[in-house]
């Protein structure tokens, strides 16, 4: 099994889970600062030009949750409850809500903050993340509410719905996302980074022999 890899928040969740399962795979990392994913020999197993991909003998997948799910799958995990219809569907909102609302929030401060800073695109813009606070906010208050009293955010256990939330925020200090204020979002924040897999996911790859600044 291969997972095709960039670090980034999408990948950041499948290589947290293979690690977090105990599972085998063959990491490949792309170059995307020499444009790996625009290749055409990759462009035809995933036609977005993204990561992560997953091949696993004949099948091919796109999409991180998807990902997720079949690793679980393989590990006999019940971090996706394949066989559990009451506790899939509360899993499943979860990872719509991310898609729909929570990532949309708080992707522009991630991007201003940790992507430009990767890519060298150039300083943060306040100006652009000004009219997201209020959106940002407004979809914490949902969140942190619901994990009162909670430690993770479906079914009472840690399952892929945390990990797909958590990506995008968890560098949330850094990103300088208006958090702080949300104490329960805090906590779960926390506690996911106690994880080793969480708090570690990335494979070696030739970049980690460089400086940081190289």
């Amino acid at each position: 099994m291969k997972i095709y890899w960039i670090r980034a928040q999408a990948p950041r969740r499948v290589l947290a889970l293979v690690k977090h399962l105990g599972l085998d795979a063959q990491f490949v990392w792309m170059d995307a600062k020499v444009g790996a994913m625009r290749a055409p020999d990759y462009a035809a197993i995933n036609p977005n030009c993204k990561a992560p991909t997953l091949v696993d003998g004949d099948f091919v997948l796109w999409e991180s949750s998807a990902i997720m799910a079949w690793l679980c799958n393989k590990a006999g995990s019940d971090m996706w409850p394949s066989r559990q219809p009451d506790e899939q569907v509360q899993v499943l909102r979860w990872l719509s809500w991310n898609d729909n609302h929570w990532a949309r929030a708080v992707g522009p401060f991630y991007f201003e903050h940790v992507v430009k800073a990767t890519f060298g695109l150039g300083p943060p813009d306040p100006a652009e993340l000004e009219p997201m606070i209020p959106q940002l906010k407004s979809l914490a208050v949902i969140l942190d509410s619901w994990l009162e009293g909670r430690d993770f955010v479906a079914c009472h256990r840690l399952t892929i719905a945390d990990f797909q939330l958590a990506a995008m925020a968890c560098d949330w200090r850094r990103a300088q996302m208006p958090l702080a204020e949300f104490p329960n979002i805090v906590r779960w924040l926390d506690g996911l980074d106690r994880l080793p897999a969480w708090a570690d996911p990335w494979p070696a790859h030739p970049v980690d022999a460089e400086p940081e600044h190289a």
